[in-house]
C-alpha cells in the first residue's frame, strides 16, 4: 500500500515537471556581423525589462563575445501582446539580424 502510494507520487511528481519543461519558450535573438558586444548588452538591458520577457543568463568561463553570441529571452509566461513588444523592442536596433521565437519541442 505504501509502495503504491510512493509511486502515484512519484508519477505525479513526474508528469508535472513534465508539463513544465513544455512550457519553455524562448527568444533567439542572432546579430548582424560585427555588433559589438556593447549593442548585444544594450539589446538585453533594454528589451530585458519588458513584462515576463527574461534576459538568460550570460554563460561564465567562456569569453564574452562567445557568451553573447546570441541573445537569449526566456518567454516562458508570455502572452502573444508580451512576444510582439519584444519584437517591436529589438527592431529599434539596426544590429539585430533576427528573432528566432524556438520551444522545447523545437530540435534547433
Amino acid at each position: 500500500m505504501i509502495a503504491a502510494s510512493a509511486l502515484c507520487v512519484l508519477g505525479v511528481t513526474g508528469c508535472s515537471q513534465i508539463d513544465k519543461s513544455l512550457g519553455r519558450q524562448q527568444a533567439l535573438v542572432s546579430f548582424a556581423p560585427g555588433a559589438s558586444n556593447a549593442v548585444r548588452l544594450q539589446v538585453r538591458a533594454a528589451c530585458g525589462k519588458l513584462p515576463e520577457v527574461h534576459p538568460a543568463p550570460i554563460a561564465k568561463g567562456v569569453p564574452l563575445s562567445a557568451a553573447l553570441g546570441n541573445v537569449v529571452f526566456q518567454i516562458d509566461n508570455a502572452s502573444a501582446a508580451d512576444v510582439a513588444r519584444l519584437q517591436e523592442c529589438l527592431q529599434k536596433y539596426p544590429s539585430v539580424a533576427g528573432v528566432d521565437i524556438q520551444d522545447s519541442t523545437d530540435d534547433s
